[in-house]
Order: C-alpha cells, then sequence, then structure tokens
C-alpha cells in the first residue's frame, strides 16, 4: 500500500482534515486538481516510470503526463534545450559576438548588481575571455548609480578599448542611455525584463519578453539567455571554423552552475528547461570547481552536495548583500575567482556583509510592517509604503517579508532627497512587473521595469499617492485575497508510513522551487514524545513523532523561539497534531534518516 493517502473528494473550499484555521492562521486546502485526481492516473504513471506510486501521483497532481514524465524526473539539456535562433535577433547578436571574437577585439560587459547579473556578467566574462578576448566588466553601485545601463559606466567601457558592449540582465528599457554608444561601439542586449515597447536602436536585443519574440522561453532568467547566446556562439564559430589546437572549443557544461544558481535566486519557474538548468548545473556546483562558491557554502555553514536551498538560502543573499549595502562588484569577483585563497576572503567578507544587511534590514522591517497593517485596515488592495533615511539596498527584501506576511502584492521605498526608490514583490496569479510597466507608462513613474514576481521603481516622493492609487486600482483582485496564504496540500501520511525510502523517492521530483514546490503533506494524530531546541540561539525545535497506528519519525521546526506552533511542540503532554511540512532524506555522518520539516500545525 503506498505510503501516501490519497485526498478524499471534496468541494473546492472545504479544508482539508477540516483545517480553517491552523497554529499559524492558515486555511488548509487540497492542492489544486489533488482533491480530485483520479486513482488510475497516478498509478498508471507509477508502473510506467517504474517508481512508487506517491511518485505518480504527486506527477499527475502536477499535471505532469506519462509521455512527459520521463523528462521531468530525468530533465536533460539534450530533450529541452531549444534552438536559439527561435529567439528574435539571437543570430544577429551571435554573429557579432562570433566577430568580435575572431577578430580578438574588446568587449564591454555591464550586468545588474543581483544574484541574476552577477552571473550572467560571469558567464559571458569566462567564456570570452577563454576565447582571447579582453573583456572589461561594470556592476553599477545601487545607491550611486542604479538600475540599468548609464552613459558615464558605459562610456568609460568605450575608453578601456571597447568596440562591442554586452548589457546583460539589464538594457531592454534603456533606450535613451544607449545612443550614447553610436558611432563609438556596438551595443547587445541579453536581458528577460518585460519589454513596454519596441527595442532600443542598437545591434540587437535578445529578450524572450520582447512584444515581438514569440520564443516561449519568457520564464528564462538572463543568465539563462546568456547561455542560449553561447550556445548559438559556439555554433557560428564552429561554422567558421575557428576552434583548433589553437583555440580549443570552450565547455559550455561547465557554465552551468551559474545559470541554476540565477535560476534560483531569480524566483524563476522550474519547470521545462529551467528544470534541466538547475538538475544540471546543482550537479556541476557539487564538483567545487569554483573557488568562491565552495568558500561561501563552507562560511554559510552548508552540508552536503548543493541544493535549491543552498542557493537560495546561503549564496544567493550573501551575493546580494554587496550589491545591497556595500561594494555590487564583490559578488562578480566571486564568482570568477580561481584562487582559493581569493574565493575565501571574499566570501567571509560577503557574509560579514550578508550579517549588516541583516540588522539594517530589522531596522527598516518594524516600521514597515506597521504601515502596512494599517494599509490593510484602510482596505488597500496593494502595499505601498516608505520612509526617510530607509536603506535603498534592504527595500526588496522588506517587500518579500510583507508580501509573505499580508499575502498582498507590497512596494517598499526609500525616500532621500525628494525621491522614491522602490522594490516591489508579488504572490502568484498578481503580475507586478506589468503593473509597475503600465505606472510607467502612464507617466507615474520616471523608471520602472521588471517582471512578474518582483519590480523596481523610482518617482518623486509627492508622485507616491497617485502611485498606490494606481496600484490599487490596477492589483484589485488582490483584495479578494485571504489575509495569509492557504497551504496547499498534496496528501496526508502517518509517521509509520514515512520512511526514509519514500523520502528518497520524493527527491526525484527535485529540484524544487518556483513552479514545482516541494509537496506538501500532512502527518496525521502525530503525538510529540521528545522534544529539544537545538541551534547556536536554540531557534530550532527538534521533536520525535510517534503516530496512532505506530511508527516514528524525526521533526524539526526551524525559526521556532516563539509562537503557538512552538508551543504545540514543545508541550510533550498535550493531544496529537497535524503537522503539515515536507518528508526529506538526510545524511549525518554516513546515515540517512527521514526527517520531516514543519511548517504548519493544528491540533487533531
Amino acid at each position: 500500500m503506498s505510503a501516501l493517502v490519497s485526498a478524499p473528494a471534496t468541494t473546492e473550499a472545504e479544508a482539508v482534515l477540516g483545517v480553517e484555521a491552523s497554529l499559524s492562521g492558515r486555511r488548509w486546502l487540497w492542492r489544486a486538481g489533488a482533491e480530485t485526481l483520479p486513482p488510475h492516473l497516478g498509478l498508471g504513471i507509477a508502473q510506467k516510470l517504474d517508481v512508487p506510486e506517491i511518485v505518480g501521483r504527486l506527477l499527475a497532481i502536477r499535471g505532469i503526463g506519462i509521455e512527459e514524465a520521463v523528462h521531468y524526473l530525468t530533465p536533460t539539456l539534450r530533450a529541452l534545450l531549444p534552438n536559439p535562433s527561435t529567439l528574435i535577433d539571437m543570430d544577429h547578436a551571435a554573429a557579432r559576438i562570433a566577430e568580435a571574437v575572431t577578430r580578438g577585439e574588446t568587449i564591454g560587459i555591464f550586468g545588474d548588481y543581483d544574484v541574476d547579473g552577477a552571473c550572467s556578467t560571469a558567464l559571458m566574462t569566462e567564456l570570452l575571455r577563454g576565447m582571447g578576448c579582453i573583456v572589461h566588466t561594470h556592476i553599477p553601485d545601487r545607491a550611486k548609480e542604479g538600475y540599468g545601463p548609464n552613459v558615464t559606466a558605459l562610456g568609460a567601457l568605450v575608453d578601456k578599448g571597447a568596440t562591442l558592449v554586452i548589457c546583460v540582465d539589464c538594457g531592454t528599457a534603456a533606450h535613451d542611455v544607449l545612443t550614447c554608444l553610436t558611432g563609438r561601439a556596438d551595443a547587445i542586449v541579453l536581458d528577460h525584463h518585460k519589454a513596454e515597447g519596441p527595442p532600443p536602436a542598437i545591434y540587437a536585443t535578445v529578450n524572450p519578453n520582447r512584444l515581438d519574440c514569440g520564443s516561449g522561453q519568457g520564464s528564462l532568467c538572463a543568465t539563462g539567455i546568456a547561455f542560449l547566446t553561447a550556445v548559438a556562439l559556439l555554433r557560428h564559430l564552429r561554422q567558421s571554423a575557428f576552434f583548433d589546437a589553437t583555440h580549443p572549443e570552450p565547455d559550455l557544461m561547465a557554465l552551468l552552475d551559474l545559470v541554476a544558481l540565477a535560476t534560483v535566486c531569480d524566483v524563476m519557474p522550474l519547470t521545462g528547461l529551467n528544470r534541466a538548468f538547475v538538475s544540471q548545473g546543482l550537479r556541476i556546483m557539487a564538483r567545487g570547481n569554483r573557488p568562491g562558491v565552495a568558500a561561501l557554502l563552507e562560511v554559510a555553514g552548508t552540508r552536503g552536495v548543493p541544493t535549491t536551498t543552498s542557493c537560495g538560502f546561503a549564496i544567493g543573499p550573501r551575493i546580494n548583500a554587496g550589491g545591497r549595502v556595500a561594494d555590487s562588484g564583490l559578488g562578480l569577483r566571486l564568482l570568477l575567482t580561481q584562487d582559493p585563497e581569493e574565493g575565501r576572503e571574499i566570501a567571509e567578507l560577503l557574509d560579514s556583509i550578508n550579517r549588516q544587511r541583516q540588522q539594517i534590514e530589522l531596522g527598516v522591517m518594524e516600521e514597515a510592517f506597521r504601515l502596512a497593517e494599517a494599509q490593510i485596515a484602510a482596505g488597500h488592495s496593494a502595499l505601498l509604503v516608505g520612509g526617510e533615511g530607509w536603506h535603498a539596498g534592504v527595500v526588496g527584501i522588506v517587500a518579500g517579508r510583507l508580501k509573505e506576511k499580508f499575502n498582498r502584492p507590497a512596494a517598499v521605498m526609500a525616500y532621500a532627497e525628494g525621491r522614491a526608490t522602490g522594490s516591489a514583490r508579488s504572490v502568484p496569479g498578481i503580475d507586478i512587473g506589468a503593473a509597475i510597466l503600465a505606472a510607467r507608462q502612464n507617466g507615474l513613474l520616471e523608471r520602472g521595469g521588471g517582471h512578474a514576481m518582483a519590480a523596481g521603481f523610482s518617482l518623486p516622493i509627492e508622485g507616491v499617492p497617485a502611485l498606490h492609487g494606481f496600484l490599487n486600482e490596477r492589483l484589485a483582485a488582490a483584495s479578494a485575497m485571504p489575509a495569509a496564504a492557504a497551504l496547499a496540500i498534496e496528501g496526508v501520511m502517518t509517521p509509520r508510513g514515512a520512511t526514509v525510502q519514500v523520502a528518497e523517492y520524493l527527491t526525484r521530483l527535485a529540484p524544487f522551487g518556483q513552479g514545482n514546490d516541494e509537496p506538501l503533506l500532512i502527518m496525521t494524530h502525530a503525538r510529540v514524545t521528545k522534544v529539544d531546541r537545538i541551534g547556536k540561539d536554540g531557534g530550532t525545535i527538534r521533536a520525535i513523532l510517534e503516530g496512532e497506528g505506530g511508527g516514528r519519525l524525526k521533526a524539526l521546526l526551524f525559526r521556532a523561539k516563539t509562537g503557538p506552533l512552538a508551543e504545540a511542540l514543545t508541550d510533550t503532554g498535550r493531544r496529537p497534531l497535524h503537522l503539515a511540512g515536507y518528508l526529506r532524506a538526510e545524511e549525518w555522518n554516513g546515515v540517512v534518516s527521514a526527517s520531516f520539516i514543519v511548517q504548519d500545525g493544528a491540533w487533531a
């Protein structure tokens, strides 16, 4: 019998196990499709692939059919990589870069100051330097230069000899700025941000989110676009017989660690090609061939092989910290260095800067939460808060915290010298990038752009009320969302059925992230028989669960200093709990065991 109990047929609004308000105040609902899934669908996939029924059922819930399932469980570039030429301007861009490589031109690369910008800059730099080009890079200072290309930085790259300038993870909206290169150097943009009109009048703009691009690759990050550009570039160079004993062909697979890191940290959906990028890239990262990344993982205290969690919660925040509150070029230096000692030094510096960033963030968070609560009470559908003296480098993080707490699209602004510089984050189903672009098109913003889940913008402070009114109207659908996002449950099981074997099979569904959530399961009627606090500050609860039908399972609750869920887990004398969380196979000292990572709970 499967370890996973099928979800009973229910109406869409009926809560799982009757949990209307959990210990964290959330409803438990079946993930769309889980409550009505015919049993034979999951069983058919399981039999076809020779995997347990639990895996087949979870694939079916995700809408993965039998024919797709093979590539889903074993995603490969061979099966999923598209012809780069399907992206408009790709062949034009690749031919020009191939010309620069053949002629040995000096190339300038201008990247964004986040992880995707650092990774796409590193990918193009490493590739082109490996083929003999002189490459100069520039990552802008967030506070002094802001987002996107600027005339001074582009001019400096040309002054260093660049005859070709490549903008990565930016440039789509830089129509006026890029004209400064006319007659001085050719310009190519490799980007993924939403476009609001025709592309800039430059040599080439490769962006699957151009209004006239029908490639269907709009879910790729900029580093993914850079990788496809590398594929197209090498194809051009092969056709011209460039590669020989003097010019060996680069190993593009070695660059996939950068693509994986950027895809996860830019919160791209882990489906289709992105799934292959991340799956293959994590394997490359595990080899430890990039000294800076290996050192950063060690400094962050991560164990075992790199995962999407390692990228999103250990590497990404530390690379981003440099661009947020210190030197925006540190992340790029970390990714490019081949010196283990330098990699260690930069990793330790970024770790220190990240702790500084956390302190700055705490200083903004309390006031931002207070303002957001007042806006919720006033009936706003979109949250828009700001303050004088708030650090512009942490507004995106705080916006993310507001979004998580209130389940609303949220934007946070730093006020300085009469201007508001903001960053926005959104919830699934609400496209914040499109809303910010629309606000710019309506003359409410000086600058603005982004994608569905995140955006950045700037405007005079006096324009904030008009912007808030516009966003409230544009994002009115958000007002109907519950105060806390419901948990999307995919199955119910017991501690007895939560074996190591089942946990290991669940890893076949990885990599997990945006668009491919880790299966959220419920352990029913679990009684806590032993509990202790672990970690440096005792902020993690470790408990032993026992089920009504027997079986024991280790459970962990992180960030558990206070709160109703922490209190419930530490009181072993109370009635059984239904616990929602993730079942994982974890290795420690060579022993693999099953662990349940608790996310929520309710009294049984």
